[in-house]
């Protein structure tokens, strides 16, 4: 809040640059017990002052961010887990945004919307700003291009805060930190928060007109708990029914988390009417204090939350805030006292710039080593490079232009328009860089191969009958890929990861009586083209069962990556009684799965699976899995190898034995079930001690390990000779 009119007092010269520092303090210190972020949110939105209590301002809840963001680096870094601090800075996001409109509302009748807006671009983006210029620039020097253009939908996501929405749409679980994760994948929260202020702002704004103009002044409070409970209520009610529906959606989902900000926001209705007892203050900051460190030890936060789960660690954050609520600090409960230690606050200060630097940098540097995991000390140096850069961001880029907000531009300092201008030009760079790639993509996207001639690329035909590979560029080429995948994914022939429906479609031949039906996940898909080919060659047709992550299952809780995805089940039933109703002459759906370790197995689902297709007279064709690319258990794409410096189709392959047992797996469980045909064509895809990602100059992977369309066609001779004997139909 700039200092009322008229109050200015010109000093004679000689005393002048005294009081000038001696305010620059002043206000230094001002500015930082009063417009500090939590997780990027302004601490009091409208107005610089300390939240007006009788106990003065809560330098605990600045320790709390402080402790929250560093539990959620130390468990990014060693143990890949959430801690539940995103979910605490949620609550105190809630609590101070909406605590501040409603002192500014009560004190002035009226919400400034567009000098609130104003104040949160100041304080927000400007860190962010910096932090995604260096993502686009660390990107560039090395990472490989094929990674070029999805960074760059992700940064314009990130800069405009809508990237939960798109790795939602992306269908991107929340995963652990791994080379093959975006090292942008943390700013969803910074998206969800921001929505919230939007939203939350619009609606205290309407509400306090409405009470201004139609009710009473005092009506507020009352008029927005009333609305407010009732959002949370039904936020967390999807929540809970997302959870059990789709996780990986409801992860990201604005109104899934809507919840956990309004519990905030809902406590910083009645925090001034809060007085609970001292052995209820006490209670709940002990129980507080132990749920914030104990969140991420006891619960797996990106499977469950926002559902029920979550209610630990935002009753933690809602314990401590009451249990120092209107109290001085030291007659706050000894947590509380504690979380206000110099240290903590200091720590809590950092807490939006630590936030923002540490997940890219730990990217980067597993990106850099190919592994999965970090140790101690790698681990310790990543976290002193993330604060090195939190306090320089801090210090050079968001202090200043919170200052700049409190002052009169008169006495604004000529660096801190030079930060702003900095930061201004950066933000015109990252937003120009990132529209500019997708309006390239847009204009001229990657398309599939149509059609490959066969003597230049043989393919699997090189593997299996030794046909000549002639000189020719490999095909697709690494920017053709992406798009050179299974039709039925370019058709919308497979369900996505939230959509539940059966979804159904014909290829090969729509007018023959013989039927193939292909069911399963995405492996058993990218075998359509080939299939495809043999239809239409031998006339049969293809009828498709598909759902992204999901081979036909009957167990009762089915995971996938570590997630439970019950729609898999709901699915995967419906879909074993429509075969037994439409009785296709063949089901065909893969076999086996990677194991952890190394080398392929048939889970002991599949043969459930079999038992119950074999109860509805149904014939099975068990195709025994492609390899997925991996390294000491890292997942990587095959174009991203070959884009680097030294990448080729060997060195970007893997070893036979690291990819597929000795033996295929489902021989033997397969000589149990006389209605199961199990079909290898490993030979097909891997040379005798190598897979390699190109064989006959045909790309075989267009990511970790889903087969090109190309290379999958290139299959369909060996693929006729396997099926021939067993089909019976050539």
């Amino acid at each position: 809040m700039y200092p009322p009119r008229g109050r200015h007092v010109r000093l004679p010269p000689r005393r002048r640059r005294a009081r000038t520092v001696t305010a620059t303090r002043v206000v230094s210190r001002f500015i930082r017990l009063g417009s500090a972020t939590t997780a990027g949110v302004p601490r009091t939105g409208t107005s610089n002052e300390p939240a007006p209590q009788s106990g003065g301002y809560r330098h605990d809840l600045d320790g709390l961010r402080g402790v929250a963001i560093a539990l959620v680096v130390v468990f990014h870094i060693w143990f890949g887990r959430v801690s539940g601090g995103v979910d605490i800075f949620l609550v105190l996001s809630g609590f101070f945004f909406t605590g501040s409109l409603l002192r500014g509302a009560e004190s002035t009748g009226t919400i400034r919307i567009g000098h609130t807006a104003r104040r949160l671009a100041r304080r927000l983006l400007p860190a962010l700003v910096t932090v995604l210029a260096a993502v686009v620039i660390a990107t560039v020097l090395i990472r490989p291009p094929t990674q070029w253009g999805e960074i760059s939908a992700q940064t314009l996501a990130s800069l405009l805060y809508y990237q939960n929405w798109y790795l939602a749409l992306s269908w991107s679980d929340y995963l652990a930190a791994d080379p093959a994760v975006s090292p942008l994948q943390h700013l969803w929260s910074m998206a969800v928060q921001m929505q919230f202020y939007l939203v939350i702002l619009s609606t205290v704004s309407s509400a306090v007109w409405l009470c201004q103009r139609f009710i009473r002044p005092d009506a507020l409070r009352p008029a927005l708990l009333v609305v407010l409970a009732a959002t949370a209520a039904a936020s967390f009610l999807y929540a809970l029914h997302g959870t059990t529906t789709h996780q990986g959606w409801n992860y990201y989902d604005s109104f899934a988390r809507a919840w956990e900000l309004l519990a905030g926001a809902l406590l910083a209705l009645v925090a001034p009417r809060l007085a609970p007892s001292r052995a209820l203050r006490t209670v709940a900051a002990v129980f507080g204090a132990a749920a914030v460190l104990l969140c991420g030890w006891l619960i797996d936060g990106a499977a469950l939350f926002p559902g029920p789960a979550a209610l630990f660690p935002v009753s933690a954050a809602l314990a401590l805030i009451v249990a120092g609520s209107n109290l001085p600090a030291a007659e706050q409960p000894l947590p509380n006292r504690l979380l206000g230690s110099s240290g903590a606050i200091r720590l809590g200060e950092l807490a939006y710039a630590l936030y923002l630097w540490h997940w890219p940098i730990l990217i980067f540097v597993l990106a850099q080593t190919g592994s999965t995991t970090i140790g101690l000390g790698g681990g310790l140096a990543i976290i002193a490079a993330s604060l090195v850069l939190a306090r320089l961001t801090n210090t050079f880029i968001e202090q200043p232009l919170r200052m700049r907000t409190t002052r009169p531009l008169d006495r604004a300092p000529k660096s801190d328009a030079r930060v702003g201008q900095v930061v201004a030009v950066l933000g015109v760079a990252v937003l120009t860089v990132s529209v500019g790639a997708q309006v390239v993509t847009t204009i001229n996207p990657p398309r599939a191969v149509a059609s490959l001639d066969p003597l230049r690329y043989p393919g699997a035909e090189a593997l299996i009958s030794g046909a000549n590979v002639p000189p020719a560029e490999m095909r697709p080429t690494v920017f053709e890929a992406p798009a050179d995948r299974a039709y039925p994914a370019i058709d919308g022939c497979i369900a996505d990861w939230d959509t539940r429906e059966v979804v159904t479609c014909i290829y090969g031949d729509a007018s023959a009586d013989r039927t193939i039906a292909v069911v399963g996940s995405s492996h058993a898909e990218h075998w359509v083209p080939a299939l495809d080919v043999l239809a239409r060659t031998h006339g049969f047709r293809i009828v498709v069962y598909l759902k992204m992550g999901c081979p036909l299952t009957v167990a009762a809780e089915p995971m996938y990556k570590g997630q439970p995805i019950p729609d898999c089940r709901d699915w995967s039933a419906e879909v074993i009684d429509r075969l037994g109703v439409d009785q296709p002459e063949w089901v065909f759906t893969t076999a086996t799965r990677p194991r952890a370790d190394k080398g392929d197995e048939t889970p002991a689902d599949y043969l459930d699976v079999w038992s119950q297709l074999a109860e509805r007279g149904l014939d099975v064709l068990a195709m025994r899995d492609t390899p997925w690319l991996r390294r000491d258990g890292v997942r990587y794409k095959a174009i991203d190898c070959l884009a680097e410096q030294g990448g080729d189709r060997i060195t970007c392959g893997m070893p036979r034995a690291a990819a597929l047992s000795e033996v295929n797996p489902a021989l033997e469980s397969a000589a149990a079930f006389p209605n199961v045909f199990p079909l290898d064509m490993s030979d097909a895809v891997c040379e005798s001690d190598v897979c390699a990602v190109t064989e006959g100059n045909i790309l075989i992977y267009f990511d970790e390990h889903h087969l090109t369309a190309s290379y999958s066609r290139s299959l369909a001779p060996e693929l006729g000779r396997r099926l021939s004997p067993i089909v019976g139909w050539w």
